[in-house]
């Protein structure tokens, strides 16, 4: 995967002078446009934002739950940022949190990226330019595009900005460097991704503002194919498809209150930020407390190449590029359907100044199928209830790929989350036909290593309050014998998960492993504990070995589950600054004490995602594909909770072979008893 940002990639717009947005009324709101401009103005008060420092990242600062709990509607909110300053002409690094409601820096320190083990703040937007006017300015780069026969095709060149990884390289340990692969494209509007330069990589420090080093690998030809997907080069659009139309004529079932969202027994606040992108607070079922905090704040997207363009390819899509101040604006008709609530986004762009990203939010409700049927015998007959759901989701969109992220809440007090990635697949280019254990041929000359996308969920649990213990269940065989007379029964395990370390597990679909979250104090009507199962989806981990340094920068992604003990300073699966760590950050580091989790207020770290082989079908676009878990109720209420749900509006409707089908139309002339 190749990143190349630039503000095209979400739409994000400065805020115009005299816009309204509506003021923060909680502390779990995000932040406004005004608050980021206040706080650019505390920063540039106090000398720390001068003329040559940039803003790699701004942030929220974390609320501590004692702070929460003490607030109350009316008060005064003490907003807060967490933000990274990088002197551009030194390369320094400061962290400060300033406070807005004070007008004033709380704290401030310096970071030393040249010190073991090393990492730098994430990339700014204006870098990826200024990496691609040193490449094409480079006397190194010019000689070997000159010797490839490319030199008429210069100016046309789309030099790719990547993320470095870490392999220990003597000139580039401590320094902030990026990379450059060299694209072609036989016009200003085509697609370059389907012309790679193969074995051409340019290397490039951000500080210094020079080439550091440069590999000119073999003399592959470039692919002459063409990448283009728009209507344009693909045709006239097929007619055979009629119109699908999703109205709801007495408006959503959902309430908007400023971010605070109320939706049948369902109640959550919305935010968003640039790193993590939506975020979800206070998620509550029938007005019991499920998660405290929610959100997917890391992923990383290995590659399995050995070439030299390739092997250090480890992209932190979030804690080097930051997802969120790469939303995309979301469309009505394109992004989503329905009756649409949008929620707009607010980050910093790299001078510090409010960047406002139009509906990057998108919240609506689906039908979903059955939610619950019977078929009885006699007068009872059958009884059918439609499923419904509410989503809450953004894309992002990271160079090539594209990201949605969607939360699904459903009537059963269920949660599903779920990761699309979509867009374009990375590639390389090859002698048309040959073999590639690496990366297989998607298109003549074109070949798409082998690469993994695997998600971090952090669900900050809260189980009916905030004191829960984690066990893990398993199906468990009995031998045949005096317990097992038959050879049919089997039965189950419970293995409680005390300490951070014990807590470090691995699914196993052959025994239908789920991790189940307890309340430590409430019990349902037959005595048992309240609890939610985090249910995980088949997910391969990280392919690499474990000797390998992207290993150890994403080692949450050797685990399928981590939980540690809740500290609003832990945030990060791959720690604050992935780009160019040696590894050991984040979640190694958090849990190397082993604290206890047993009735205590638990934090869940979740790996899931996607272990891509490449086909022709995900050539030039790819379709999407899926990737994600569950967190269901099991014991958390004390029958079915949606025993209530009225029959759908078009229940028992009857149409003939000759009328129109009704909403999840039946057979043909048959009455409807909705079971579609």
């Amino acid at each position: 995967m190749t990143h190349h940002h630039d503000h095209a990639g979400g739409n994000p717009d400065l805020l115009p002078p005299g816009a309204v947005e509506s003021a923060p009324r909680h502390p779990r709101d995000p932040l406004t446009a005004a608050e980021i401009d206040r706080a650019r103005e505390i920063l540039v008060g106090a000398g720390l934002l001068t003329e040559s420092v940039r803003v790699p990242m701004l942030l929220p600062d974390e609320y501590d739950k004692t702070e929460l709990a003490a607030w109350r509607p009316g008060d005064e909110i003490d907003r807060r940022v967490d933000v990274t300053l990088l002197d551009a002409a030194t390369g320094d690094v400061t962290e400060a949190i300033v406070s807005i409601t004070r007008g004033e820096i709380v704290s401030q320190r310096s970071y030393d990226t040249t010190t073991a083990p090393y990492g730098q703040p994430q990339y700014l937007f204006e870098e990826y330019e200024r990496a691609a006017e040193i490449v094409k300015a480079s006397t190194e780069w010019r000689t070997a595009m000159t010797r490839r026969g490319l030199a008429d095709r210069m100016d046309l060149a789309f030099c790719g900005p990547l993320a470095p990884g870490f392999v220990g390289r003597e000139n580039e340990v401590g320094r902030r460097v990026i990379r450059s692969l060299t694209f072609l494209r036989d016009s200003e509007d085509d697609i370059p991704w389907a012309h790679p330069v193969e074995g051409l990589i340019v290397h490039v420090d951000l500080v210094t503002n020079e080439v550091i080093g440069i590999e000119d690998d073999g003399d592959i030809p470039v692919p002459a194919g063409s990448g283009k997907y728009t209507p344009d080069a693909v045709g006239p659009a097929r007619d055979t498809l009629k119109p699908i139309e999703i109205t709801q004529p007495e408006g959503p079932s959902f309430h908007v209150d400023g971010h605070h969202v109320q939706w049948e027994n369902w109640s959550l606040r919305v935010d968003f930020n640039a790193r993590e992108g939506l975020v979800l607070h206070d998620v509550r079922f029938d007005d019991r407390s499920v998660l405290s905090r929610a959100s997917v704040p890391e992923m990383v997207v290995p590659y399995g190449d050995t070439s030299n363009t390739r092997f250090w390819i480890s992209y932190f899509d979030a804690g080097e590029y930051l997802l969120g101040k790469n939303g995309n604006h979301l469309e009505l008709g394109c992004d989503c359907l329905g009756v649409i609530r949008y929620f707009d986004g607010y980050v910093a762009d790299d001078h510090g100044h409010a960047v406002k990203i139009p509906n990057v939010v998108c919240m609506h409700e689906e039908d979903y199928g059955v939610l619950w049927k019977h078929t009885e015998p006699g007068p009872v007959g059958a009884q059918v209830r439609r499923s419904r759901r509410l989503v809450v989701s953004y894309f992002s969109t990271i160079g090539n790929y594209d990201y949605g992220f969607f939360w699904y809440f459903y009537l059963d007090g269920s949660i599903q989350v779920e990761a699309k990635a979509t867009g374009i697949v990375f590639v390389g280019a090859g002698i048309p036909g040959a073999e590639n254990r690496h990366a297989p041929e998607i298109a003549p000359g074109v070949f798409a290593p082998v690469h993994q996308h695997l998600f971090s969920a952090r669900l900050d649990v809260s189980i009916d309050g905030d004191d829960n213990r984690l066990i893990e269940i398993d199906a468990a065989r009995i031998p045949m014998g005096a317990d097992n007379p038959f050879g049919n029964a089997f039965t189950w395990t419970a293995t409680p998960l005390r300490t951070e370390h014990e807590a470090q597990r691995l699914a196993d679909t052959s025994v239908a492993r789920v991790w189940e979250v307890q309340s430590a104090s409430k019990r349902n009507y037959i005595g048992k504990p309240t609890a939610y199962h985090l249910v995980p989806e088949p997910t391969a981990l990280l392919m690499a070995d474990p000797a390998s340094t992207v290993a150890a920068r994403a080692a949450f992604a050797t685990k399928h589950l981590w939980g540690t003990a809740y500290d609003p300073d832990e945030r990060w699966p791959a720690g604050r600054y992935p780009n160019a760590h040696q590894g050991g950050a984040g979640l190694p580091a958090y849990t190397a004490d082993d604290r206890s989790i047993d009735g205590e207020d638990l934090v869940l770290w979740h790996t899931f995602g996607l272990t891509h082989i490449p086909r022709p079908e995900d050539w030039p676009i790819m379709p999407v594909d899926y990737a994600g878990f569950w967190f269901k109720p099991y014991g958390f209420s004390d029958v079915n909770p949606a025993m209530d749900v009225p029959e759908s509006s078009q229940a028992h409707a009857v149409r003939s072979g000759a009328e129109e089908a009704v909403d999840g139309g039946c057979g043909e002339g048959a009455a409807c008893t909705c079971g579609h």
